[in-house]
């Protein structure tokens, strides 16, 4: 059982706090073998690891992000790392404090644009997933949670941003909120025909967020923030999108068809197993992952509004969700032109 310590880490004082989440968690570390490192690509959170010389032993400490708690909720969060560790999906978690968690340093390289093609990365990945969509939970109710985590998210964006120069970027584009409340209405009742299975998904598998262990040949997902019961489709979708990287996006690395159907075919040859796989499955999860890969643009569009009202994290979220907006309508119409046999 991981304890929760009574301790609140201040953002100007990252590490003195991380210290004293130590002390709870390893008290025989002695101050001075321990280093510290801000690792500064995240843009959700803060992050520091704690490195013990004597033992090589390394702890991650997570601080939440400025208000994040009205996106995120980090009971569930909490449970769901539990849940994945025990089926060896997650990093084993140390303790919760006010305002973040400790768990374990997983060694290797987050994905990259580069990498995340290799093959022998990629079937790592299709099948982690595909294993992970199969973990069940009595505790958890199975319905997806993409419309109502929609409607949430919207209600978070302010007709009127706080800070007059946010306001004047979005304005235009953006508000008021019921022009983009209606196109996620619109889309849901499209998605919601096509029959995607719904399976216990990551919701957030953007590249940061799988770590590759060379030495092992292995990958692990980390930050389940937004894990929960989704259409398989949308966690597939959704990690496609990814391939175009965060800090320069480049849609032009959106995976092919002949790419895609070759990573849908591993993901299913562990998915249906021991079933076998027929053309039309393999067609129309095609279909499915990229139409559930529109849902995902307006998603983290809709995130990165609310992100840009309240994050102190040094980024532009503006910028993020007018990127993420306008893939969405340039791929709109021929994305849901696709179809599929019954």
């Amino acid at each position: 059982q991981a304890p929760h310590i009574p301790v609140m880490i201040h953002e100007e004082k990252l590490f003195e706090g991380s210290r004293s989440i130590l002390e709870n968690i390893r008290p025989n570390w002695r101050s001075q073998d321990v280093d510290l490192k801000l690792f500064t690509d995240g843009i959700t959170n803060k992050l520091v690891g704690c490195f013990h010389r004597g033992t090589d032993e390394a702890i991650l400490i997570r601080i939440y992000g400025n208000k994040t708690d009205l996106l995120i909720d980090r009971t569930a969060e909490t449970r769901n790392i539990k849940l994945l560790h025990s089926y060896g999906f997650a990093p084993r978690l140390y303790a919760t404090f006010v305002n973040g968690l400790a768990y374990e340093f997983v060694p290797g390289v987050t994905l990259t644009p580069e990498n995340v093609v290799d093959p022998t990365v990629w079937k790592l990945v299709a099948r982690k997933m595909a294993q992970m969509h199969k973990v069940e939970s009595k505790d958890i109710p199975r319905k997806a949670m993409l419309r109502g985590k929609f409607k949430q998210f919207l209600n978070l964006i302010p007709e009127t941003f706080s800070r007059p120069e946010i306001h004047e970027r979005v304005k235009d584009q953006f508000l008021p909120v019921s022009k983009l409340r209606q196109e996620v209405e619109q889309l849901c009742d499209v998605l919601e025909t096509l029959d995607s299975p719904v399976v216990f998904a990551h919701n957030d598998l953007l590249l940061g967020n799988v770590v590759y262990t060379e030495s092992v040949r292995q990958v692990t997902f980390i930050d389940y923030e937004y894990a929960a019961y989704n259409y398989q489709a949308f966690d597939i979708g959704n990690h496609f999108t990814e391939f175009a990287g965060i800090d320069e996006i480049d849609y032009a690395r959106y995976p092919s068809r002949d790419f895609q159907m070759q990573w849908l075919r591993t993901y299913l040859e562990t998915f249906l197993h021991p079933q076998s796989i027929d053309e039309n499955h393999l067609e129309r999860l095609y279909v499915q992952v990229n139409q559930f890969a529109l849902a995902s643009h307006l998603f983290w569009t809709v995130w990165a509004l609310i992100q840009a009202e309240h994050s102190t994290i040094d980024f532009d979220f503006v910028r993020f969700a007018q990127i993420r907006y306008d893939e969405y309508w340039q791929r709109k119409e021929s994305f849901l032109a696709l179809s599929f046999e019954n």
